[in-house]
């Protein structure tokens, strides 16, 4: 079967980009452009900008007045209060912590399409194999929280702090065990994190589905990336993943998506890409229009 190559002009890529990021009226982005009234409506719009990229990079500087991810939310929701942005992560919320891009916020339906990950960060992706290296420390870790209740990264300081166990690999062994799948983050509150058992955090509905294999879960991550892009190549489409020495992977979950027609490939100047047929159709109609919206916007170097 020969598929056809698109081909799309600079200034088109460039107006489709800013419509799938969120940029322009909702018109040309079906997504909302401010915060309705109340705690719960703002919630609502957030969680539909961190569904179309597929995550939200979480951050510990604050620049401006607000963190990365606030940053992120605020740059596409007018009247957004960046204090929610910290607040997000919550008990009931449809979100959990973990790596996406870097540390990130993720929607819960990919909860069991990032279960490939969880079995390739037993060891650790920074540390390596940091469980292995304190087994009875892991072990007692686990009992501790499943006895005690949730346990917050504050009390994880150390030697040099005060906190309840006062053993130098403790914080490693939490955050490594959490990598694995073995603890989830409750919740966050300012940049603190606490760690509690994943059948108290993730419904069951997430949790208890069968993982799919990685050649199911990778041709939707992908699609997913680019549904945040409208166009990219396959590098991008990859790093937006951090998919790493997975050529062979990305590349056949790529022509899966071809062959059902999820995507077509599509040229940018001399650039090789991906899209899709129906942003094919916007990025021809926003050829046509101005499509602005009014207002400066402030973006995050981590915005997605």
């Amino acid at each position: 079967m020969i598929i056809e190559t698109h081909t799309l002009s600079i200034r088109a890529a460039r107006r489709l980009a800013l419509a799938r990021s969120g940029f322009l009226k909702s018109d040309w982005t079906s997504l909302p452009t401010s915060v309705g009234r109340g705690d719960a409506a703002a919630r609502r719009a957030a969680h539909q900008i961190i569904n179309r990229f597929g995550y939200l990079q979480l951050d510990t500087v604050s620049v401006a007045g607000a963190r990365s991810h606030a940053i992120v939310l605020g740059s596409r929701l007018d009247r957004f209060d960046s204090r929610l942005g910290e607040e997000l992560l919550q008990p009931g919320e449809p979100l959990f912590e973990y790596w996406g891009h870097e540390v990130c916020w993720l929607p819960m339906a990919l909860y069991a399409d990032m279960g490939w990950r969880r079995k390739r960060f037993r060891h650790h992706p920074w540390w390596g194999d940091v469980i292995g290296q304190h087994p009875d420390l892991a072990r007692e870790l686990l009992a501790r929280i499943r006895t005690d209740g949730p346990l917050k990264s504050s009390d994880l300081e150390g030697p040099s702090g005060k906190g309840w166990w006062n053993h130098k690999p403790a914080k490693h062994v939490v955050v490594a065990l959490w990598s694995s799948g073995e603890l989830a983050v409750r919740e966050r509150k300012g940049f603190q994190r606490t760690f509690d058992l994943p059948e108290r955090v993730i419904p069951a509905a997430h949790r208890e589905v069968p993982e799919p294999p990685l050649d199911e879960s990778l041709p939707r991550l992908l699609l997913l990336a680019l549904d945040g892009h409208g166009w990219a190549q396959t590098g991008t489409l990859a790093q937006s993943w951090r998919l790493r020495n997975m050529k062979v992977e990305i590349t056949g979950a790529l022509q899966r998506l071809v062959d059902s027609g999820s995507i077509v490939p599509c040229t940018v100047g001399k650039s090789a890409g991906w899209i899709q047929p129906a942003d094919l159709d916007l990025a021809a109609r926003l050829l046509d229009v101005r499509p602005t919206r009014s207002g400066p916007r402030l973006l995050s170097p981590f915005d997605p």
